[in-house]
């Protein structure tokens, strides 16, 4: 079955076509980096205008690159949330109308566990179940409870700032160009991370939860106390953050593990990039399985939408959803 997925929850326009949930025939990411650079962030507005702009453009490039037609795909997969309301209807409903006009059946694609599917889609070897699953995103931090790929319960989330949100936004403090996340990590290679006693949140009664707005605010207290910042302060103080933040992560997630007895851990999202986290990780938990998703399917892309769009597919018993699905942003 090839499945053609579409990707448009935030600030990338993407398609892709993959053959029976896991073979990649093809893929096309239109980012807008450029468009958001010189604001610090997502401008919510202006990455509608260029989903707009792009769509089509991106499908027919996908469509070249496969040497396929329209007529050749068996199923559309869409994102339908979480995200930017104006962004996911741009692409549910450019799903619904190829769908409606090639009478061809459409399923709609939780971004999050799409996220988790591509670190599935990057192994070559079945996975045992019930295991745990990581999200590390500019949008969420969360932690869930899998027995299956699309069946699971959240156990823990952040309560405010997403880790990669606390990255861009401890950029911005530094003067750092967006996205922050690879030029804090850059920069955190020469620094000490032990400079600044910087800690990430805790939520009381609450355990499994983050808080990282409380550690962005330590960061902008500590700039704020300097006239002036040298690079061995913007070393050292991308090194505390970046140690701080991801031992948090680390604590919390080894805590729910063992809480409920998961071996595997399952990480996705445009964070587990960060090779330092996945050093720190690999220290933490020699015992334990750790499944990450390959650089391509990290970020935000249509392949892992496509993917798991198969198999959302199968389940519902070769039924698609109906035109009238409808997008959710939380």
């Amino acid at each position: 079955m090839l499945v053609l997925g579409l990707e448009s929850t935030c600030d990338e326009t993407a398609c892709a076509i993959v053959r029976d949930g896991r073979e990649i025939i093809s893929e096309t990411i239109s980012s807008q980096i450029d468009l958001h650079a010189e604001y610090g962030g997502v401008v919510p507005e202006l990455a509608c205008r260029r989903h707009i702009d792009v769509i089509i453009p991106v499908l027919d490039e996908t469509l070249s690159k496969a040497s396929l037609s329209l007529s050749d795909i068996d199923l559309f997969a869409v994102a339908q949330g979480p995200g930017l309301i104006g962004a996911l209807l741009i692409g549910i409903n450019a799903a619904k109308a190829l769908s409606l006009a090639l009478n061809k059946p459409l399923v709609g694609v939780n971004h999050i566990e799409a996220h988790l599917y591509a670190a599935l889609m990057s192994q070559n070897e079945p996975i045992s179940f019930p295991c745990l699953g990581v999200v590390l995103s500019g949008g969420h931090t969360s932690l869930f409870l899998m027995q299956d790929f699309n069946t699971y319960t959240i156990i823990g989330q952040t309560v405010d700032d997403a880790v990669g949100e606390a990255f861009d936004k401890v950029a911005k403090i530094l003067d750092l160009p967006y996205p922050g996340g690879p030029h804090i990590e850059a920069l955190a290679r020469q620094g000490n991370p032990s400079a600044y006693a910087f800690r990430s949140g805790q939520i009381k009664g609450r355990p499994l939860d983050f808080s990282f707005s409380g550690l962005k605010t330590a960061v902008l207290y500590a700039v704020r106390g300097k006239e002036a910042l040298t690079a061995s302060d913007k070393h050292n103080i991308s090194a505390s953050f970046q140690h701080a933040a991801f031992s948090d992560i680390i604590n919390k997630t080894l805590l729910a593990a063992k809480q409920y007895d998961c071996r595997t851990l399952l990480f996705g999202g445009g964070v587990t990039n960060n090779q330092h986290l996945r050093t720190m990780f690999t220290s933490a938990a020699p015992e334990l399985k750790l499944l990450w998703p390959s650089c391509g399917l990290s970020l935000d892309n249509a392949a892992m939408i496509a993917g798991l769009g198969y198999y959302n597919y199968l389940k519902k018993g070769f039924c698609g959803d109906s035109l009238n699905m409808e997008a959710f942003t939380r």
